[in-house]
């Protein structure tokens, strides 16, 4: 008689085969009504992608799936709404790292901790780019060549982010250090503000995930220096890394991760993981995101836990490293 690990490891793998009709029968059976706590308002790269994974998850998992928006205080909201729902499987929340990697080391008090969620599997995961635009002079294509502009230009490197605290930010910030440069600051609310200003050349560089740029530098209107993955990203492969270009500190690739709260039992941990990690090796998922230039990455648990140890000690790195803090 097959154990209960073998019964699901085979229902994930028939998943993959036959798709997601031929999910396994779980003794809880499916649910009525799931709902994904999405800490962004609606449009954005986070939503967009939890509500394609809950249309995969409709039907089979749950007989309706909710997407609960609850943007506000930089993506906390969406945590502290999964934090308070109950653990038996009806509540989901997709976010990006930051929240559970970076923040604990840069706020003084956040009213969660990494106790509160359990890490089901990564959704996708995103390279970070560091940009120019018109503001820094066309000969300039390389990190190299970039610090020796920013050294000639004192008082005119102004970089960009999605926002402070962000992984993107905490980059360029520790870049910027390493190189021996100094930059202003700027930081939006978001990619979306800081694209035109960029584009427009108000601002010489900006800090953010690739997809904000593959369609800009397809065009000639941005110059993509460097990625910030362990290899080259296959959606810009000719564009070295930091680390190729001698910043071996700057290695990341964010992801943006399912969780249930921690009291979940684990037969409702596994049974969610088996759901999500069949939909997210659908065709047309990768396909999605590959227009986002983002990797769609399906983890176990195990895997995903680790992976939030290790991006969370990394960030505390990078934050004591440029004294930061976000409640100061």
């Amino acid at each position: 008689m097959p154990t209960r690990r073998q019964a699901l490891i085979r229902g994930t793998a028939a998943a993959a085969t036959l798709g997601l009709g031929s999910m396994p029968v779980f003794a809880q059976g499916r649910i009525d009504t799931l709902r994904i706590f999405v800490g962004f308002p609606p449009g954005g790269t986070t939503d967009s992608f939890a509500r394609r994974v809950g249309e995969k998850l409709r039907g089979v998992y749950a007989n309706n799936v909710v997407i609960e928006n609850r943007p506000g205080a930089g993506g906390q909201l969406g945590i502290m709404g999964l934090k308070s729902a109950p653990g038996d499987g009806t509540a989901m929340l997709y976010t990006p790292a930051s929240m559970l990697t970076v923040y604990p080391h840069s706020y003084s008090r956040l009213p969660y901790s990494q106790a509160d969620v359990a890490p089901i599997t990564i959704g996708h995961a995103s390279d970070h780019a560091f940009v120019v635009g018109s503001a820094v002079p066309a000969e300039v294509t390389n990190l190299k060549q970039y610090v020796a502009w920013a050294k000639a230009n004192v008082g005119k490197v102004n970089v960009g982010n999605p926002g402070a605290g962000s992984m993107p930010h905490l980059l360029a910030g520790r870049f910027a250090t390493l190189a021996g440069i100094e930059s202003i600051n700027v930081p939006f609310a978001g990619s979306g503000p800081g694209v035109p200003q960029l584009l427009g050349g108000q601002l010489s560089t900006m800090s953010s995930p690739l997809g904000d740029w593959i369609q800009h530098a397809r065009s000639g209107r941005a110059r993509v220096l460097a990625t910030s993955g362990p290899t080259r990203s296959p959606f810009m492969p000719d564009v070295p890394t930091y680390k190729e270009q001698g910043f071996d500190e700057l290695v990341i690739r964010e992801w943006f991760g399912f969780f249930l709260p921690a009291t979940a039992s684990q037969a409702v941990r596994e049974r969610a993981s088996t759901f999500l990690r069949a939909s997210l090796i659908q065709p047309d998922v990768a396909a999605a995101m590959a227009s986002l230039a983002a990797h769609v990455m399906p983890t176990t648990m195990d895997e995903f836990g680790a992976r939030m140890k290790a991006d969370t000690e990394f960030a505390g790195r990078l934050v004591k490293a440029l004294g930061f803090r976000a409640d100061s």
